[in-house]
């Protein structure tokens, strides 16, 4: 019988079924597919995000962009070091914001547009194989694509999300986590991610993996995998 399992804390429930098994290319015997999620199957603009703060502030859009995203702040609040309402705090104050709690969040999570092209494999994907995200990401922003995705990540068997587990990639112990809710030895999965240092660090982790750039044909990477495609 397929069983029900939480992974962080996202308040769904995702049923894990066992995956039917499927004999691909010589040597590649791929029974679950890991999807990142940013400029996989959604493109974001983190100038978007940056240009709809801006209107509560007098900083400039460069600032404000350059602060949102600064390397240590994003690490910390993507591995769940820091709560959302004391990053608010910190933006506001740096970023001279006037906006309330809420017009943060809409202004800063409001910058993904599905890749329909890659959204589109994924119901036909999901017959033949076990399907999970793992995204470095937020709170704010999860939050926001949990709702705007959920007919696309229905399809998922299991979410990932760094700043639940408080790890981010490219750390080894999140792939780790990863095979562990997946159920799978990491030679019978394929990630895909659009970061080098992410696909390496699968790569040295035994996964078979996938760098993609928006614009590339995944099903034709998926192809040179050994992946079928339903209908």
């Amino acid at each position: 019988m397929p069983r029900v399992s939480w992974h962080g804390k996202s308040g769904l429930a995702w049923q894990v079924a066992e995956t039917p098994f499927f004999d691909t290319k010589e040597g590649m015997n791929i029974r679950t597919i890991v999807f990142d999620f940013g400029n996989v199957l959604g493109l974001f603009s983190h100038r978007k995000a940056a240009e709809q703060l801006a209107v509560y502030s007098s900083a400039s859009v460069q600032a404000i962009q350059a602060y949102l995203f600064a390397e240590k702040l994003e690490q910390d609040f993507e591995s769940g070091r820091i709560a959302p309402d004391v990053f608010m705090n910190l933006v506001r104050d740096a970023c001279r914001l006037t906006c309330t709690d809420e017009q943060f969040r809409t202004a800063f999570a409001d910058m993904f547009t599905p890749n329909d092209s890659v959204c589109a494999l994924v119901p036909r994907l999901k017959r033949r194989y076990g399907l999970v995200l793992l995204s470095n990401t937020n709170a704010i922003h999860a939050g926001r694509f949990l709702d705007q995705f959920k007919t696309t990540l229905c399809h998922f068997d299991s979410l990932v999300l760094s700043h639940e587990v408080r790890l981010r990639k490219p750390d080894r112990r999140i792939y780790e986590h990863c095979l562990a809710v997946a159920g799978r030895p990491a030679k019978e999965c394929l990630f895909i991610d659009d970061m080098p240092a992410n696909v390496e660090a699968a790569r040295a982790c035994g996964w078979n993996a996938i760098q993609y750039r928006p614009g590339d044909d995944l099903s034709r990477q998926l192809a040179d995998h050994g992946v079928a495609l339903d209908g």
